[in-house]
């Protein structure tokens, strides 16, 4: 498996909030407001992730302490970062059309509040964005040729 290109992460948050931001031209006005629970769930799967990581990367080591790690288990992360590295651009191109749509909007209330959810989950899908690529390096064999070779 090969490690998550940042450029098409980049790529799946543009062609995302483009997406969003076409189908909010004409359904906006039918939607409820953004619901602030994405920012701290978003976040909580961040910081389990970089634990993750952080406690993997130490079992990969062989650090005094901690236990050796099943290979098995460390590409079920890898697997795991990777999906979540694609879902979180996912996330984060959906919150960015909502901003993108509401920001001519920000006199009224309702799109003012979405606004605010929405650019606040964005920023916190991009944290699991980049929580879930630590996750990633986290998982690769130590003394491995760097990608760049």
């Amino acid at each position: 498996m090969k490690p998550s290109n940042p450029g098409v992460l980049v790529g799946l948050v543009v062609v995302f909030a483009l997406l969003t931001w076409g189908v909010l031209q004409e359904a906006y006005s039918t939607l409820p407001t953004v619901p602030w629970t994405a920012i701290p769930t978003t976040l909580l799967l961040a910081v389990g992730e970089a634990y993750t990581g952080w406690l993997t990367r130490a079992r990969i080591l062989r650090r005094p302490g901690t236990k050796p790690v099943e290979p098995l288990a460390v590409a079920r992360l890898a697997a795991l970062a990777k999906a979540t590295a694609y879902a979180g651009a996912a996330f984060a191109g959906v919150f960015a059309g909502f901003v993108l749509h509401v920001i001519n909007l920000l006199d009224l209330p309702k799109p003012r509040q979405d606004a605010l959810v929405a650019g606040g989950s964005f920023v916190s899908c991009v944290i699991l964005i980049c929580a879930a690529l630590f996750l990633e390096h986290c998982c690769r064999v130590p003394g491995e040729p760097s990608a760049e070779a």
